[in-house]
């Protein structure tokens, strides 16, 4: 018997198994008097950049747990680079899987918690006399790229 249902994960059971990558990124604006504390190591709660790396490795683990309709898929790879430009900090994450889902979600998921854990991390230093972030900005979250190859059966 089916159960009908207005929401479901989608069925995946006779797609083929694929090699699976996608890369995504995002950026964090920060004030240059912080990226100054960052570049020098100078931040309280640790070394953020590699802090950014885990958490966001920790977030590509964790897609299926965190939205309701991901598939929990094996994860072969995760890459995170981040770069440091004058006004803020850019997460790039690639993600790697052999299965039958893609996985822009872990790879964006990815990107999202890198990027909160910088903000995290740098927050003291962002606020303003009132408590308020005016200058610090999440944004342009996105896939840059997504590739599906087949698996050669020899």
């Amino acid at each position: 018997m089916r159960i009908m249902s207005d929401v479901r994960m989608v069925e995946i059971t006779n797609k083929p198994d694929a090699i699976r990558r996608a890369v995504a990124r995002g950026f964090i604006k920060l004030k240059p008097s912080t990226i100054s504390l960052i570049k020098e190591g100078r931040i309280k709660k640790g070394d953020v950049l590699t802090v950014a790396k885990v958490a966001a490795i920790q977030g590509v683990k964790k897609t299926w747990e965190l939205i309701p309709l991901c598939h929990p898929i094996p994860i072969t790879s995760v890459e995170v680079v981040t770069n440091i430009t004058e006004d803020g900090i850019e997460v790039v994450v690639e993600v790697t899987s052999i299965g039958k889902t893609g996985v822009e979600m872990e790879a964006l998921t990815g990107v999202s918690l890198g990027l909160l854990t910088i903000w995290d991390m740098v927050k003291s230093y962002e606020k303003d006399e009132r408590g308020e972030y005016p200058v610090t900005l999440i944004g342009d979250i996105r896939v840059l790229h997504k590739i599906k190859e087949s698996i050669s059966v020899n």
